[in-house]
């Protein structure tokens, strides 16, 4: 089952928060907003962040397609069994500090990682992509 369906079945966020916000209200708490440098966790602005940081269109395609495969978009995804951690699934995760201290929520430094990585290991993220392609990983 896909990330996304698993997503869909898992009540909105948006009405989660709304309940809590409504129970409190009527219990006398106030609820606050995390502050503007929390973590970047929606898909639709981790990809926005990726266009931005990587302008062709076919390496984009590849990594979004690896980054579709390995985490859904989901800046946190970790995987239970091998504790790969974030958007492109980095094994420990904290590798992926020599992008940035702030590793574990910015989907930019999970980004700037990631193609580091696949620059370095495979030479751009088309020739990762084709290796996930033939392995089912990267």
């Amino acid at each position: 089952m896909s990330v996304s369906r698993i997503v869909a079945r898992i009540a909105s966020p948006k009405k989660a928060l709304t309940a809590a916000a409504l129970a409190a209200a009527t219990t006398g708490l106030v609820l606050t907003s995390a502050p503007a440098q929390a973590a970047t966790t929606s898909a639709s602005s981790a990809q926005s962040i990726a266009h931005k940081m990587i302008p062709s269109a076919a390496q984009y395609n590849a990594f979004s397609k690896i980054v579709e495969h390995e985490s859904g978009w989901n800046v946190t995804a970790t995987n239970s069994s091998s504790g790969a951690y974030g958007l492109v699934q980095a094994l420990p995760g904290s590798k992926m500090s020599s992008a940035g201290s702030d590793w574990k929520t910015n989907a930019a430094t999970q980004i700037k990682w990631g193609l580091d990585y696949m620059n370095s290991r495979y030479g751009s993220p088309t020739a990762a992509w084709s290796f996930w392609q033939s392995n089912g990983w990267y």
